[in-house]
């Protein structure tokens, strides 16, 4: 009842899905101008130009209509994002998609709205340079739940088609996404969930991870569990540039890591971002160990692991996290030092303990520190400490009483990785008597 439904515009409507390539993307340009020309009954004869094409488009249909035009764009970064594994392509389709929507700002006179939408927000000297007159939404509050289904959603429209659903663990499982508003759920997910007979997947993330992303991680030597509590600030969160990426903002824009809190400091907004929920943490940590781990023994190492932490076996760790190490594919040591790297084997045990699904907290802090690595798993608590050096692990952690903040069957264990060997050189181990 606030709008008034019958004045209609005209519509230009714009995709580039499934572009890659430089010719692809000048294809798709000229099929979506001629489609749109023919469903809007222009018949004016275009230049061989795609640019001047577009602006002459949007002013016949303005005459012809006698109307203000309404644009349209949907992904509108995709020819950008699906190159980032080969930066020249990416930059080519960037250069061309600039001149593309600059026609828009040229053609303000003759439209009503434009809308774009895509993954990834570029920084407006990149890609927006000439079309300066946009109002991002991405991290508005008024519009934060445009992008998923909210809680409330799912309890009533969804309701029917949900019985018998476990909606905690749905929750846990496809919940999470922060535009600064509710809570939503990825829509893709949800969709699936029902028509798939209502079973637990990663729907969404099956539908492609790039291994550029993994790349990266390997390269700069991030340290995966840090991806559990990452502070960025808002121009990190808010900027694109292909010259120069950030996997924090990549993780950020694709789906991989939401926001956890909104931080203001110094007069500075500050992001908290966090993997988003369970789907995303878990197969995210599965698509890492699958691009290193070369062994067909994975699955039973798995195994062996869950089947230690629940039964409280320490005797028998020792055993299995070396196998565990022992199947690393040699090339990823190769030509970097990433064996002298005290992150890089947390990360390798981090995401092996996230993949099991137990609950896991990464670098928790207490009065006199950080743990590494803790883990929950029924009434049981395992707290680790990694080194790469001649050091005594296990002493750091009695010293500091890291375990005084936890209830139930401790066990501390202490690793030293032997970076010649790129395996565990001492492995120590302790259960905790409560002393509460």
């Amino acid at each position: 009842d606030e709008y008034d439904w019958s004045k209609k515009y005209p519509v230009i409507k714009i995709s580039f899905g499934g572009v890659r390539s430089t010719k692809e993307l000048f294809n798709s340009i000229f099929y979506n101008l001629d489609n749109n020309q023919e469903n809007l009954k222009i018949t004016h004869k275009f230049d061989d130009d795609y640019a001047i094409n577009f602006s002459y488009l949007i002013k016949k249909t303005y005459e012809k209509y006698n109307q203000r035009v309404v644009i349209l764009v949907d992904e509108y970064d995709k020819p950008i994002l699906d190159n980032l594994d080969q930066i020249e392509v990416a930059i080519e389709n960037r250069e061309i998609l600039k001149r593309f929507y600059t026609e828009i700002k040229k053609n303000d006179e003759f439209i009503q709205f434009a809308f774009l939408t895509g993954v990834s927000k570029f920084s407006r000297t990149s890609l927006f340079s000439g079309l300066n007159n946009l109002t991002d939404i991405s991290l508005d509050k008024k519009y934060g739940n445009i992008c998923g289904y909210t809680q409330n959603d799912i309890e009533t429209t969804f309701m029917e088609y949900l019985r018998g659903v476990d909606l905690n663990k749905m929750k846990e499982w496809y919940n999470g996404y922060n535009f600064l508003g509710d809570k939503v759920y990825n829509p893709f997910d949800i969709l699936l969930f029902i028509q798939k007979n209502k079973l637990f997947r990663n729907y969404w993330f099956e539908t492609g991870t790039p291994s550029f992303l993994i790349n990266l991680i390997k390269k700069n030597k991030y340290f995966l569990p840090n991806f559990e509590n990452l502070e960025i600030d808002e121009e990190l969160v808010n900027s694109f540039d292909i010259e120069d990426l950030s996997i924090e903002t990549i993780l950020f824009q694709t789906g991989y890591l939401t926001i956890k809190k909104m931080i203001e400091k110094r007069n500075k907004i500050l992001y908290l971002l966090t993997f988003p929920n369970l789907e995303v943490k878990i197969s995210f940590a599965n698509y890492l160990l699958r691009m290193m781990i070369t062994s067909p023994k994975k699955n039973r190492i798995s195994d062996n692991l869950y089947d230690i932490l629940e039964s409280g076996s320490i005797e028998n760790l020792e055993s299995v996290i070396k196998q565990l190490f022992a199947s690393i594919a040699y090339n990823n040591f190769t030509n970097n030092y990433i064996e002298n790297y005290e992150g890089f084997y947390a990360s390798v045990l981090y995401a092996y303990f996230v993949s099991l699904g137990v609950e896991l907290i990464a670098e928790d802090v207490t009065n006199y520190g950080r743990i590494d690595l803790t883990i929950k798993i029924s009434n049981k608590v395992y707290i680790f400490e990694f080194k790469v050096i001649k050091e005594t692990p296990l002493k750091q952690i009695l010293d500091k009483k890291y375990y005084q903040k936890y209830n139930g069957e401790i066990f501390i264990i202490g690793i030293v990785f032997d970076k010649e060997k790129r395996n565990v050189n001492k492995f120590e181990w302790q259960k905790i008597i409560d002393e509460k």
